[in-house]
C-alpha cells in the first residue's frame, strides 16, 4: 500500500526568490521597459503584466520576455474578431535573439480567468509582476486567478482518478486485446496524463502545459515508487505498466471517488461535457 493522502491544502504557488529577484538581467529589464514605453499611451491600453520566468526571476540570458498586454473589453473584442490575440515585438532590439511575446487580455478576461480559467491560463499568471497599469488595482483578480478554493482541487481530483480508471482499466486492456497499436499509445498517453494531473491536484498544483508534465511532477512530494511507475509507463507503454500505475493511484487518491461513481463521472465529463458546455477534465 501506498501512503494515504497528504492533509496538506495549500495552493502552490511560484514566488520569486531574492536570488532570482538579483539575478533578474538587465536586458530583459530593458526590454521590458522598452515595451511598456512603446504602449502605455496606446489608446485602450490598461496593463502591462510581465509573466513567464522573467517574472519568476528563473530566466536564462537567451530567455524571451512574456507579457499580457490588457487593453480594455472593446479593444479585446476588436482584436478577438481580427484573430490578432498574441504576437512577437522587438525581435532582437534589446539582445539578439530576444523579443518581447505578447498575449492579449482585458479586464473581462481576467475576471473570466479567475472564475473559470484552465489549468494553463491560470498558471501562466503564477509570479506574474504588473510592469504598468492605468487606473484600478489587478493585484486581487490575478490572486484570485492564481489560488483555488479546496473544492476546486477535490473535484480535479476526483474527475483525473476516473480518467486514469478508465483509460487504464478498459481502454488500455482493451488495445491489448485487439492488437491496437493507436488506441494503446492514446490509453497510456491518457492514463498518464490524468494520474499526473490527479497528483498535482491533491499537491494544489496548476498544469503549466504539456512540456512541464513531467518536470512538475518530479518535483512534487509523491508516494514511493509513483513517479518511478509513471515514468516507467509513459516511457514502455503497456498494460502492466499501466496496471502497476493505476494500482498506485488508487493506492493513493482512489478514496477520493468511489468504484461505482467512475464510469458516471467519466461519462458526464467527457461524452456529456458538451451539453453542459464545458470541457473534457484534460483540457481544463
Amino acid at each position: 500500500m501506498l501512503p494515504a493522502r497528504s492533509a496538506n491544502r495549500r495552493s502552490r504557488r511560484v514566488v520569486p526568490s531574492p536570488e532570482g529577484e538579483a539575478a533578474r538581467l538587465e536586458h530583459h529589464e530593458r526590454a521590458l521597459a522598452a515595451y511598456v514605453d512603446s504602449v502605455r499611451a496606446a489608446p485602450g491600453t490598461v496593463a502591462v503584466i510581465a509573466v513567464g520566468s522573467v517574472a519568476r526571476g528563473t530566466e536564462r540570458a537567451d530567455s524571451d520576455v512574456d507579457v499580457y498586454l490588457v487593453v480594455d473589453d472593446a479593444a479585446f473584442e476588436s482584436a478577438l474578431a481580427g484573430n490578432r490575440l498574441s504576437w512577437v515585438e522587438r525581435r532582437d532590439a534589446d539582445y539578439p535573439g530576444g523579443y518581447v511575446d505578447v498575449k492579449l487580455a482585458s479586464p473581462g478576461v481576467l475576471a473570466a480567468a479567475a472564475e473559470a480559467g484552465d489549468d494553463p491560463m491560470r498558471a501562466s499568471f503564477e509570479g506574474a509582476r504588473v510592469a504598468f497599469q492605468r487606473g484600478g488595482d489587478l493585484s486581487a483578480v490575478l490572486e484570485s486567478i492564481v489560488t483555488l478554493p479546496d473544492e476546486g482541487w477535490e473535484l480535479r481530483v476526483c474527475a483525473h482518478v476516473a480518467q486514469a480508471r478508465i483509460h487504464g482499466g478498459y481502454f488500455l486492456p482493451q488495445a491489448a486485446a485487439h492488437d491496437d497499436a493507436f488506441l494503446l499509445q492514446h490509453a497510456a498517453t491518457h492514463l498518464a496524463l490524468a494520474s499526473a494531473r490527479a497528483a498535482f491536484a491533491e499537491r494544489r498544483t496548476l498544469l503549466r502545459g504539456p512540456k512541464y508534465v513531467a518536470a512538475t511532477l518530479a518535483r512534487l512530494d509523491l508516494p514511493p515508487g509513483f513517479l518511478e511507475r509513471w515514468r516507467a509507463l509513459v516511457e514502455r507503454p503497456g498494460v502492466e505498466e499501466g496496471a502497476l500505475l493505476l494500482a498506485a493511484l488508487d493506492d493513493w487518491l482512489g478514496p477520493a471517488i468511489g468504484p461505482d461513481e467512475t464510469l458516471s463521472t467519466f461519462i458526464r465529463d467527457n461524452e456529456l461535457a458538451w451539453l453542459h458546455g464545458t470541457l473534457p477534465p484534460e483540457y481544463r
